[in-house]
């Protein structure tokens, strides 16, 4: 497959440190189109809002990680704030593993892409990719508290091994991860974390990282959130 965009030379890193590509996926935040299932009991205006503040504490989590590239897979016109140096690439037309397929094919070397829904992410969580990797591990995978994943990293990118994955089931993570293991590639898993869809999500989310701007913002709402 033809790549989605020229990706610019990866920058000088230190000795030992793999030339990770970092992709982030995301929408722009416009209420009525993210975090809906939030409303009620936020507006459709708060849910936008908390949608960017996840956004925003994802990205700072990011940027404590040494990428040699970063990539936002971006559904909108407005890229957020904090992804300055992220080479924007708008998502193909699709279903979401269509969308997730395309981008791996369209990178090569150590690729890890995370989601925008997991506020709590610390960039602990992810440094085992950062790490040498060792050569009995082909892939990095993060479930996500709903069946579903919100990291998933290949050394070898390869689309064909999303393409075709139900995504936003129950099962989702359990097929994805079984479609990597059958392919004969050694995983390792990442902690699991809390993916918001639903207000209590939120909550736990919140309560998993107080400090940051997921928390913030949802305290601003408490009169109606709870």
């Amino acid at each position: 497959m033809t790549p989605i965009l020229e990706l610019p030379a990866p920058l000088d890193l230190p000795d030992g440190t793999p030339e990770v590509t970092v992709i982030l996926i995301a929408k722009e935040t416009i209420p009525g189109r993210v975090k809906t299932r939030l409303h009620p009991p936020l507006s459709l205006e708060q849910a936008a809002e908390l949608a960017a503040a996840s956004i925003s504490d994802t990205l700072a989590a990011l940027a404590e990680l040494p990428a040699a590239r970063r990539i936002l897979l971006f559904d909108g016109v407005n890229a957020p704030a904090g992804s300055e140096d992220y080479e924007v690439v708008p998502q193909v037309a699709g279903d979401l593993d269509e969308r997730l397929a395309a981008i791996f094919d369209a990178c090569s070397g150590p690729t890890i892409l995370v989601g925008m829904d997991t506020p709590q992410l610390r960039a602990s969580d992810l440094a085992p990719v950062f790490e040498t990797w060792p050569t009995d591990i082909d892939a990095f995978f993060g479930p996500a508290n709903d069946g579903g994943f919100w990291a998933i990293g290949m050394a070898d990118p390869r689309g064909d091994l999303i393409r075709g994955v139900p995504m936003s089931r129950a099962d989702t993570g359990r097929i994805q991860l079984d479609r990597l293991l059958d392919a004969g590639l050694g995983v390792h898993l990442l902690p699991a974390l809390t993916d918001v869809d639903e207000i209590a999500d939120a909550h736990l989310a919140a309560t998993l990282a107080p400090h940051g701007s997921f928390a913030a913002t949802l305290e601003s709402f408490a009169a109606v959130a709870r």
